[in-house]
């Protein structure tokens, strides 16, 4: 008997087994079109019975089918005689099942990715190819039943007690409120007014952890890619921009020298054009790299978010929340794909810009994309500020602890050499102290009482 018929005998047998691999069967995967219309049979009653049919509701249901031809009738009865219940191994045919879902869905995957590139298929691009490749490739029948609060405590407790891996700050109150950096498989996003400082921002991310070892890309979408590394050379090089340019080339060039010699990190910077690429450029891009440099990145920096076309929306008609929306998500699942700690930036709104204490409704285009977020903080400039060459930081959302805890900080601002400092804590005044606290205490630490008498249990 064939895989697939030892799959269609085993689903009406076996409930343990049904319930384990129906969710993850798809009528693509069989070939022959009576075993295709045979599963969907199954799945059909599956969905409205919530089991699976026993081999004489099946064998009704191919005689109540009116599309077969007489000869694809005379063998799906055949086929349905034969599931008569013979016991298989269970656990090697979930393991066998769930190779052939994945051998057939990278299968599949592959024609579809033919039929794109060919032009035979109009409803999408080469760019939707790596994203068919990859869900092909993600099929796995999950054995995980999820977390048992009470059996699962100490697992979790490990869990809080681990060192995550994360991507630290040269900025002090940054790694406080982040606990010790960025991690990795996250997206974090700048929110500022024009011309405040947000790309200046994504440089002096780029520039620190390069200098700390990583491997960081730069993507940009609104600048040249010279212009890029003309304000991280200024930061790393620690001279304005004005004095870049009056620099001599050998000069110059040990300068670049010594910045390698410090660090085992690399930088690359991509420039692709104003909304003319999404996600999937971006993972080609880093196959690419990956392949031609050895190179993988830590961190990533897109600038910015407003301007990536979005991989899922193609139509230049959609909505602009759903679209920003769609980009966040993305953007984020390429982080966790790759393993990286993601940056990226958002405008105001016009009447966000005048306000001196901004919030997260100020988000230009879409809410959508807060939602989408690790961590979401906005920087402003004043007058007053910029006398003083600073900026503040306003957290407005984190992942990583209460947004009460340090919720305005202020750091310092070389604009000339496109770098931040710390700010002494003298100057930080009264706004880093709101929604500190530390008087945290676990509920079995209280003096309290638990007294079930006056609850009636029956």
């Amino acid at each position: 008997m064939r895989l697939e018929e030892t799959i269609l005998e085993n689903l009406l047998h076996s409930d343990e087994y049904f319930r384990k691999v129906i969710p993850h069967l798809d009528v693509a995967y069989f070939d022959s079109n009576v075993e295709k219309t045979l599963l969907k049979f199954i799945k059909t009653f599956s969905d409205k019975y919530n089991k699976a049919p026993n081999q004489k509701i099946l064998s009704l249901m191919v005689k109540e089918y009116n599309a077969f031809t007489q000869e694809e009738f005379v063998e799906a009865q055949d086929i349905v005689d034969r599931l008569n219940g013979v016991e298989e191994n269970r656990d090697w045919l979930v393991n066998e099942t769930e190779k052939f879902c994945q051998d057939k869905s990278v299968y599949n995957a592959i024609m579809e990715a033919i039929t794109i590139i060919d032009g035979k298929n109009k409803e999408l691009d080469q760019g939707a190819i790596p994203k068919i490749l990859q869900d092909a490739l993600s099929i796995s029948f999950d054995k995980s039943v999820g977390h048992d609060f009470f059996d699962n405590a100490e697992s979790r407790y490990d869990f809080y007690h681990a060192k995550e891996d994360r991507i630290p700050f040269k900025l002090d109150y940054f790694n406080k409120i982040t606990k010790g950096g960025t991690p990795r498989k996250t997206l974090n996003c700048i929110l500022a007014g024009i011309n405040v400082g947000k790309s200046l921002f994504l440089c002096d991310i780029a520039a620190s952890s390069l200098s700390q070892g990583y491997n960081v890309l730069y993507i940009t979408l609104e600048m040249a890619e010279e212009r890029i590394a003309e304000r991280i050379d200024c930061n790393l090089l620690n001279v304005s921009i004005d004095n870049l340019a009056r620099i001599k080339k050998d000069d110059f060039l040990a300068g670049v020298k010594g910045i390698e010699s410090a660090t085992h990190g690399k930088l690359v910077i991509k420039e692709y054009p104003t909304g003319g690429a999404h996600v999937g450029h971006f993972k080609a891009l880093i196959e690419e790299l990956k392949l031609k440099k050895n190179f993988i990145p830590d961190v990533i920096c897109v600038d910015y978010v407003n301007i990536c076309a979005s991989q899922k929306y193609k139509s230049t008609n959609y909505n602009s929340y759903f679209a920003i929306k769609a980009i966040a998500e993305e953007l984020r699942g390429l982080m966790v794909e790759y393993n990286c700690a993601g940056w990226t930036a958002t405008q105001l709104t016009r009447s966000g810009i005048s306000d001196t204490d901004f919030d997260m409704t100020d988000t230009s285009e879409s809410m959508g994309l807060p939602a989408s977020l690790d961590f979401f903080f906005g920087i402003m400039r004043t007058e007053e500020l910029d006398a003083m060459s600073q900026l503040m930081v306003k957290q407005l959302k984190s992942r990583y602890g209460d947004v009460g805890y340090y919720r305005k900080f202020l750091i310092g601002i070389e604009l000339a050499k496109f770098k931040l400092h710390n700010v002494d804590e003298s100057q930080q005044g009264q706004l880093s102290d709101a929604g500190k606290t530390d008087t945290d205490k676990p509920l079995f630490d209280r003096s309290i009482k638990h007294d079930f008498s006056s609850i009636n249990f029956e």
